[in-house]
């Protein structure tokens, strides 16, 4: 089979078609595509931190850390940079490859960023790839996180420009894709995709894709969110999204996108084991792993563990770190987590 090329040109008709090929088809042409690219069986694993929560001055009507909805977050100041250093340590621990800090604010401030930039080192120093969240972002800003060894910024278009201004007022979707711009321009890697159930047509879905595969570079993370609903946030009585139209959203996502990791994210606590497996045949190949995407709940590491076993999927690892040292210490935390019970053998799966 020849490889998929790259394209930064679909069209809504193409995309529009793509979303509306028959199910079994639509995924058998995404897992085609997946396997020229990456192994099947292998996800990466990355862990998620809020390193400061809540009373977020952004009016995004998804958001619980928003300080425009009553949602009963208590607000919570940046936190240290021990703690942090301390969560990212148990977070490899357990098998992440990757740890993701994400900072409730609308842009990081000069108070703050020295902190945030010690985090970053501190983490890149435990072996582990880093990634931040922290809002719009400057040239300055963009140059001295990349500087301190960044990996990622994650900076979501969230929905397609259309639907866009129904979901957010106070940040414009240009503002987005200019610090997407100044991401690449200092030579950081990019994590940018959206959420469905927003109340949002397939079009928006369609729309949201094109914006993403159409960058000049295709973003080395695509995440697919499933909308959390929560109680005083104005999206909290929408429509839940249908499974196969949440599926066939990560299918098209990973035949637009053929060699970016396709992040299968918030949500996941809502969707059973069965719809966790479609998503991964989709060409899903990467997850967050732990107990709490920054507010919300997401499956524990040892059921996402006892998953991979079933199906015969192990966590990728990063090349610069896989050696028999390294996975020694990930078997045994492995070991550790599952309190007697077999749901992981790295060394048989």
């Amino acid at each position: 089979m020849s490889a998929t090329a790259l394209r930064h040109d679909w069209t809504l008709a193409e995309v529009r078609a793509l979303f509306q090929q028959p199910f079994n088809d639509l995924l058998f042409q995404a897992q085609g595509v997946h396997r020229q690219h990456f192994d099947p069986n292998r996800v990466q694993v990355s862990t998620l931190l809020s390193i400061k929560t809540g009373a977020c001055p952004e009016d995004c009507k998804y958001c619980p850390q928003s300080g425009h909805y009553n949602t009963g977050l208590a607000k919570e100041k940046l936190m240290e940079v021990q703690k942090v250093l301390e969560a990212a340590a148990e977070a490899k621990a357990i098998g992440s490859t990757r740890f993701c800090m994400g900072a409730a604010w609308k842009h990081p401030s000069a108070k703050d960023m020295p902190y945030v930039l010690q985090m970053v080192q501190g983490v890149k120093a435990l072996g582990l790839e880093t990634c931040m969240t922290l809002g719009r972002l400057d040239q300055e800003q963009t140059r001295a996180l990349a500087d301190a060894g960044l990996d990622y910024y994650n900076h979501n278009l969230d929905t397609s420009p259309e639907f866009y201004g129904s979901i957010i007022t106070t940040r414009t979707y240009g503002e987005r894709l200019q610090t997407l711009a100044y991401v690449r321009e200092a030579g950081m890697k990019i994590c940018s995709g959206g959420i469905l159930g927003m109340g949002e047509s397939v079009d928006d879905r369609a729309g949201l894709l094109i914006q993403l595969a159409n960058l000049p570079e295709h973003p080395e993370s695509v995440p697919i969110n499933m909308l959390v609903k929560v109680q005083g946030t104005p999206l909290a009585d929408e429509k839940d999204v249908d499974p196969f139209d949440f599926i066939r959203t990560l299918a098209v996502a990973r035949i637009l996108m053929p060699k970016s990791h396709v992040r299968l994210s918030a949500g996941r606590e809502q969707m059973n084991e069965q719809m966790q497996s479609l998503a991964f045949l989709a060409g899903a190949n990467s997850i967050f792993y732990g107990e709490k995407l920054l507010t919300t709940g997401n499956p524990q590491a040892d059921k996402d563990m006892q998953l991979f076993a079933r199906l015969g999927i192990q966590p990728e690892a990063r090349e610069e770190h896989a050696d028999e040292v390294h996975q020694a210490a990930i078997e045994q935390a492995l070991v550790e987590q599952r309190n007697g019970e077999l749901f992981y053998d790295a060394a048989t799966a």
